[in-house]
């Protein structure tokens, strides 16, 4: 079983989101999406911490809820799926934000998100907002040839009449069972290989299956750094559970949610729970708990917990044709299966990571900022440094434990001689690394090194064999 204790001094009640973005940017965790030609709104590119942090993030999930579960069942599903999945749960005809639009500026938002619903954001002109339309999310696409027949208007086609009209324009042809859909969840890629698990592993209820994996959302207003996104990765489980006993299994999950969260680095006052009424579940839940956490935007939705009933299994068994009962071992008891849903999503998780992270102290009088990161979750566990990197011993010998380290860890050891030491010292606080390791001029005479505590900044030496 995999135990982590870490104590934490409490989150900086005072960090701004400009705080976090800032860092992230200047140190290498996450940059506007095609930066070098103006971004393209709604997506982030990875840097190599940020990719760290965040495979630490889906590794520390995935070793908790799939690793350490005997009931657990992991599927890597495409991305591009029939288009018949998603009439069957419902997206295509569901999967939708309100959408208004300013006549002055032709500005689009998302109406139940705007602070002034009479007011425009953009411009600042009052009344100019119609009435909101309902605007499907997902992304549309065409799988094979038949979706790139292009032709200008005017050309004779059948139900053209009006063709002429707008002679010289160009419109799009396809073939309407070529359409497709880049994924808005990964929920449903889970449920379509429901059987096919079944089937080959026949597993005792209940039992879960998990992924982890891009989605796609064509969000009206992505904002607030990486909270609201149009690609981002998810990490869900469908747990498959008796009809009647669904409430067991969904107390359950509460729990093992919560002890996510505290590996996480999280703060308990920090995280909140809310219950979410009938009026304001998705169609297919009976019961749903919204975890929310203290952003710098505010309280908002880190993760969803659901009990989505037969809902999904149902609209296969009957769309599909084919037959989504489980039968119970050794009876002749059988019923589709209903089912609680944990769904993470993988940039909310990394932002509240950051936020708790964030520190900011003074140290010999001038500001610190670092991140006090779990052990666990830091992308550099060891930084490596000779004293003076203008002594060919002291490199020498600092490149020996360099390598002995990043044997024991690998990937996660840095090599750092870039500036004087107190930089170097800086510069690793604020990455979130746990300890640095300089090899000075007593390291040739004792084998012993100094190792620098980030949180507290506190000294000592230890022996090069003990550090190993």
């Amino acid at each position: 079983m995999f135990v982590v204790v870490i104590q934490y001094t409490h989150m900086n009640p005072e960090v701004k989101l400009e705080d976090i973005v800032s860092l992230a940017k200047r140190r290498g965790f996450i940059w506007q999406g095609s930066e070098v030609y103006g971004g393209l709104r709604g997506t982030w590119d990875y840097g190599p911490l940020g990719v760290a942090l965040k495979r630490n993030i889906m590794n520390l999930w995935w070793q908790m809820f799939v690793d350490e579960r005997d009931d657990m069942y992991p599927v890597d599903a495409a991305i591009l799926m029939n288009q018949k999945v998603w009439q069957a749960s419902g997206h295509v005809d569901t999967f939708t934000d309100p959408l208004v639009e300013c006549s002055n500026c032709r500005g689009r938002f998302r109406a139940d998100k705007l602070d002034d619903p009479n007011k425009c954001p953009t411009c600042g002109k009052e009344g100019t907002f119609g009435e909101a339309k309902q605007f499907n999310m997902m992304f549309k696409t065409f799988v094979g040839p038949s979706g790139q027949n292009e032709l200008t208007i005017g050309e004779p086609m059948e139900g053209a009449e009006d063709a002429a009209k707008l002679e010289g324009m160009h419109a799009m042809t396809y073939d309407p069972n070529a359409i497709s859909y880049l994924r808005p969840e990964t929920a449903q890629g889970i449920f379509t290989n429901y059987k096919n698990v079944v089937d080959s592993f026949y597993p005792n209820l209940p039992f879960g299956i998990a992924q982890q994996g891009k989605a796609f959302r064509n969000e009206i207003s992505p904002r607030d750094f990486v909270f609201r996104s149009r690609e981002f990765e998810q990490m869900e489980i469908e747990y498959f559970v008796h009809p009647d006993a669904w409430q067991e299994s969904f107390e359950h999950w509460v729990d093992q949610c919560k002890a996510f969260f505290d590996k996480l680095g999280l703060p308990a006052d920090s995280v909140h729970e809310l219950e979410v009424p009938e009026d304001d579940r998705a169609h297919y839940s009976k019961r749903t708990i919204d975890f929310e956490f203290d952003y710098p935007i505010g309280r908002e939705e880190l993760m969803g917990l659901a009990y989505r009933t037969d809902f999904d299994l149902k609209n296969i068994h009957e769309n599909s044709g084919k037959n989504m009962e489980y039968t119970v071992k050794g009876t002749n008891e059988r019923f589709i299966p209903h089912v609680i849903e944990p769904s993470f999503g993988v940039e909310r998780a990394l932002m509240a990571v950051l936020v708790s992270a964030y520190r900011e102290d003074e140290q010999n009088g001038e500001k610190r900022t670092y991140l006090a990161l779990p052990e666990h979750l830091a992308p550099v566990r060891y930084a490596v440094s000779p004293l003076l990197k203008n002594k060919p011993e002291l490199v020498e010998k600092a490149r020996e434990v360099y390598r002995e380290l990043s044997k024991k860890h690998p990937g996660r050891v840095m090599w750092d001689d870039n500036g004087n030491i107190g930089k170097r010292y800086r510069r690793q606080d604020e990455i979130g690394t746990p300890e640095c390791v300089v090899i000075d001029f007593d390291t040739l005479e004792d084998d012993t090194v100094t190792i620098r505590d980030r949180d507290t900044t506190e000294q000592r030496r230890i022996s090069i064999e003990e550090v190993i």
